[in-house]
Formats: structure tokens, C-alpha cells, sequence
């Protein structure tokens, strides 16, 4: 049996599930790409998952992922770690997007499982070694079963940790003891993906995580892992639960955290835009909700 090493992190250890910045049009907006990841790298982000389900990837050309990539890669330079999520329900176009992607400048690639089809879990791990095997790029899987129709199930990530570019997790399956044991059983990287669980995870051997909460204050979640890094885990437990309020009305409050994060961002007047439709414009009542937990939160200096 292997032991996950504490201090690997193939990524870094603070990523932002980067929103994907649009223009009031409803085109890519590159500049404000670039201004808000130079922001978050500034404020304690050491990766930025780019295009993933956050960065809007469902209704992003695969023509505009790439430009994305290169643009933020010339704003934060070799300053954060680029992961991209190329994940989707075709393993042929999550190659071709693997590809893309790295010819983009691309330091990772986050795959989360096929969806919809929902493929057992034979045919779940050859889908993950086939994008594996198409390139030298590292692989997160990402476990998001509520999404997907399908769980990466412990088992098989053990498995897959045999592949030496599968090297880390993104996990969202909201099952601590599945995490447990693959903690357990393999060097995996494990990332919190839900922002209530930066400290749970990190706290029984995860590496960090990748969190949408971070669009908005990267600093109160990089104080989270700091804190605990560092030994003061009470301090960490209290920014943890400080800051559940604020995770509360981004990520539970029956929204996506797209249309959320957005809708905070553009009231502090950093680069968001629209959301792409099928997604909607969260409605002022609830804007005014988000904005008044930001400003509790902040206020606690």
C-alpha cells in the first residue's frame, strides 16, 4: 500500500474554478480574462482551472478554450499552474481538446466523467487512460456524480493511479470515506472541490482545492489552508466557518456558482459579464443577497 504524500500538489495547492469572462455582447472577453486572473494570482491563487464547468466549458467553442488559455498565460506568466478542463461526453473530442490544450500552454487537464451516457466502470477507466495516453500533460480527474450521472468510483481512481500522468482529484462526490480510501491507497492528489470542504479534506491528507468561491475572495480561502498549513487549526476551523455564509449563498442557494460569482463580480466591478445562455442573470433580489454576505464576510477584516 502507497501513502498519499502530504506535500505533493501538481497544480499548487489554492486554485480558482475560474468564470470565463464575457462581453456585454456575449463574446470572450480576453482583456478581462487577463485582469482577473492577474487578480487572483496577486491575491493567493497558485492555479487556475480554466473551462471547466464554472469557466462556463458547455457553451465555449473549443476555439475560444484555446484562446483562453493562451491569453491568461500571458497575464500570470509561470506565476500559477493553467489547468484546463476538457472534459466531455465524447472520449474523441476530450482528446482533441487535450491536445488543444496543450499546444495552448496548458500546465494540466481537469476530465470530468462522461455525462449522460453514463458509461460502467470498465469502460469509465479506459475513457480516462485514452485521454491519458494523448498527451504529456498531467490528468485531475474530476468526481462530480451529482452532475455527471456517474461516480468515479474509489476503486477505479486506485486503479487509475497507476497511470503515471493521473496524478491528482478534484473531488465533488460528497463522500468523505470513499475519499478516505483513496487517500489512503494511493499518492493521488486530492482537491477539495466544494468550498465547505477546504478544510475537512485538507485536514484528513487532501492537497487543497479548487474553488469557485475564490472568483470572488481568494485571500479568505487561501487563509483557510494557510491557517491549517501552519499548524493553527482552531484559526482555520473559525475562517472555515467564517466564511460559510458566503459559501452558503454561492453554492447552495439553487443556483450554479457561475451565475452567482458572476453576479458579484460585476457588482465589484471586476471583469464577468453575462452568463451564456441556458444559464440566466441572477435576479436583483438575489444579488443583493450575495453582495450583502461579501460584505459581512470582508468586513471581519
Amino acid at each position: 500500500m502507497t501513502t498519499h504524500p502530504p506535500g505533493a500538489a501538481p497544480f499548487g495547492r489554492a486554485l480558482c474554478a475560474m468564470i470565463t469572462p464575457f462581453t456585454r455582447a456575449g463574446g470572450l472577453d480576453l482583456d478581462g480574462a487577463q485582469r482577473l486572473a492577474a487578480r487572483l494570482v496577486a491575491r493567493g491563487c497558485d492555479g487556475l482551472v480554466l473551462s471547466g464547468t464554472t469557466g462556463e466549458s458547455p457553451t465555449t467553442t473549443d476555439a475560444e478554450k484555446a484562446a483562453l488559455i493562451t491569453a491568461v498565460r500571458e497575464a500570470v506568466g509561470d506565476d500559477a499552474s493553467l489547468v484546463a478542463g476538457v472534459g466531455t461526453a465524447d472520449t474523441r473530442h476530450t482528446v482533441e481538446l487535450t491536445l488543444a490544450a496543450e499546444k495552448a500552454g496548458a500546465d494540466g487537464v481537469l476530465v470530468v466523467a462522461p455525462y449522460y451516457s453514463r458509461p460502467p466502470q470498465d469502460a469509465l477507466a479506459a475513457h480516462f487512460r485514452e485521454v491519458a495516453d494523448a498527451s504529456g500533460l498531467p490528468v485531475m480527474l474530476y468526481d462530480i456524480p451529482g452532475r455527471t450521472g456517474t461516480r468515479i468510483e474509489p476503486d477505479t481512481m486506485v486503479r487509475l493511479a497507476g497511470h503515471p500522468r493521473i496524478v491528482a482529484v478534484k473531488d465533488c462526490s460528497y463522500d468523505a470515506l470513499g475519499a478516505q480510501r483513496v487517500l489512503s491507497r494511493t499518492e493521488l492528489a486530492f482537491y477539495a472541490g466544494c468550498d465547505e470542504h477546504v478544510l475537512p479534506l485538507c485536514a484528513t491528507g487532501g492537497t487543497g482545492y479548487v474553488s469557485t468561491v475564490a472568483n470572488v475572495v481568494p485571500d479568505r480561502v487561501r487563509a483557510i489552508l494557510d491557517a491549517f498549513t501552519a499548524g493553527r487549526a482552531a484559526e482555520a476551523a473559525r475562517l472555515q466557518l467564517r466564511a460559510s455564509e458566503l459559501v452558503e449563498a454561492m453554492m447552495a442557494a439553487g443556483l450554479p456558482g457561475t451565475v452567482t460569482a458572476k453576479a458579484l463580480l460585476n457588482g465589484l466591478g471586476l471583469p464577468a459579464g453575462p452568463v451564456r445562455a441556458p444559464l440566466r442573470a441572477a435576479d436583483p433580489v438575489t444579488a443583493d443577497r450575495l453582495r450583502a454576505a461579501y460584505e459581512r464576510l470582508v468586513a471581519t477584516g
